[in-house]
């Protein structure tokens, strides 16, 4: 992008914190003039002189300059644990595209600042962004062009260079008592328990539900609900999230981030699931495959899976075949969390009561205790036919469900779903822990 958007930006930024001032100076200046004499009337106008004088662009940016090195441009602050930790804040630079959501999984982290609040100016100027650009992003790559048509002599552009890098190093780091980290000894030195407060993590929370919240299309959502009418865009709903705030009545001397949130951060609830126990065996069910507890319990999952692959269409890379591969593993954890709920010694032979409708290869599957008196349902289940059979059921319920959500798929789907490492570990597991329990 041109350099001058953000030299405009430099100049437009300090003119309208010069008109902040301004205004509130002149209407100070109201009250003191009620009664003033001549002599006062000089002074307060040589002050606003002072006051304009001191927000001319060349004057606040040498001032801005030696004022940055009064914060630290950082993406996790100390003083989210505790106000007085005298602990490092830093700046993590570390990007995955796998794994735990960190900060490091943000493609974009937001930066906060620390320090001294009377400074927080400077960081602002440095953090907005213009046209997908800004100053802070300048000074990382070395790139004075944006300062440049503004300093008088290359002399007073290096200290404006130098001075503004200050906020972008990292001081020696160091750890408080008030940090609360928890170090675990391990082989090769020290494993950290507690990491610090990201605030990075925490705006990229709030931003996304204030935006799934507030934003008009969201409003727009809610009143089409509430009217009974279709609209285009999803409602998200965030049930159970709870406020934590920061800094009291003065969030700014937590970190800058923080008082643009107005001190508050979003929690997330992180209770387990409800266990919900089945009372008496699945009589009615012709299938284990069809409406009921396993389709309710996987819904949610099959909704992130669907999404993920309408917008994956035309990007078959190996990241979203691994987002993809967790999806349906998690998929699968539910269903043997369900059958093992299904196979308890005290139902044994409860596939022979005349209600049972369910197929009889899931027979073999859902009541193993039915082997210790039936010889035929023994010798039947022993063959492990059934195992086979019972993944194809799986594969074919769950591209049943990805078709009538207008995924195309078809047979070679159909035996990804079949041979999924996760499914066959899981049975193996299961069969061996009820052969350990027959032998007890």
């Amino acid at each position: 992008m041109s350099h001058k958007a953000l030299t405009a930006f430099i100049v437009s930024f300090i003119a309208g914190r010069r008109q902040t001032k301004l205004d509130a100076f002149d209407k100070d200046a109201q009250k003191r003039l009620g009664s003033a004499d001549a002599v006062l009337q000089s002074e307060i106008l040589q002050e606003r002189r002072e006051l304009e004088l001191r927000y001319e662009t060349l004057a606040w940016l040498t001032d801005a300059a030696r004022r940055a090195g009064q914060i630290n441009l950082v993406t996790h602050a100390a003083k989210f644990t505790h106000g007085d930790a005298k602990n490092s804040s830093f700046f993590s630079e570390a990007t995955v595209s796998e794994g735990y959501l960190s900060t490091s999984s943000l493609s974009k982290p937001a930066v906060d600042a620390v320090g001294n609040a009377a400074a927080l100016d400077v960081a602002k100027l440095l953090q907005s962004e213009v046209e997908g650009d800004s100053l802070l992003a300048c000074l990382q790559r070395q790139d004075p062009a944006p300062f440049a048509p503004l300093a008088e002599n290359d002399r007073q552009l290096n200290d404006w260079l130098a001075g503004f890098s200050e906020a972008l190093k990292s001081k020696e780091l160091a750890s408080h008592k008030l940090a609360k980290q928890i170090y675990f000894p391990v082989a090769d030195g020290y494993h950290l328990l507690n990491p610090l407060f990201s605030s990075s993590l925490a705006h990229a929370l709030h931003q996304r539900l204030v935006a799934l919240r507030f934003s008009d299309e969201s409003k727009a959502a809610w009143k089409a609900r509430k009217d009974g009418q279709w609209h285009p865009q999803p409602l998200v709903i965030f049930p159970k999230t709870a406020v934590m705030n920061f800094g009291g009545t003065k969030p700014q001397n937590i970190s800058a981030l923080n008082s643009t949130r107005g001190g508050r951060t979003w929690l997330l609830s992180s209770m387990p699931p409800t266990w919900k126990t089945q009372h008496n065996p699945p009589y009615a069910r012709k299938t284990f495959f069809g409406p009921g507890p396993f389709e309710s319990a996987t819904r949610d999952i099959r909704r992130r899976l669907i999404s993920l692959l309408i917008k994956s269409e035309e990007a078959n890379n190996h990241a979203i075949r691994r987002v993809c591969d967790r999806l349906v593993d998690e998929i699968i954890d539910v269903l043997f969390s369900q059958a093992a709920d299904i196979q308890r010694p005290e139902w044994s032979c409860w596939t022979q009561n005349d209600e049972c409708q369910l197929k009889p290869l899931q027979q073999l599957w859902l009541d193993p205790w039915r082997a210790q008196s039936d010889e035929a349902f023994r010798l039947e289940r022993e063959k492990e036919d059934w195992q086979a059979a019972l993944a194809e059921d799986f594969a074919l319920w769950l591209n049943g469900h990805l078709r009538r959500g207008e995924i195309n798929v078809g047979k070679a789907e159909l035996r990804e779903w079949q041979s999924k490492p996760l499914f066959r570990r899981r049975l193996r597991e299961m069969e061996q822990t009820i052969r350990s329990y027959r032998h007890e």
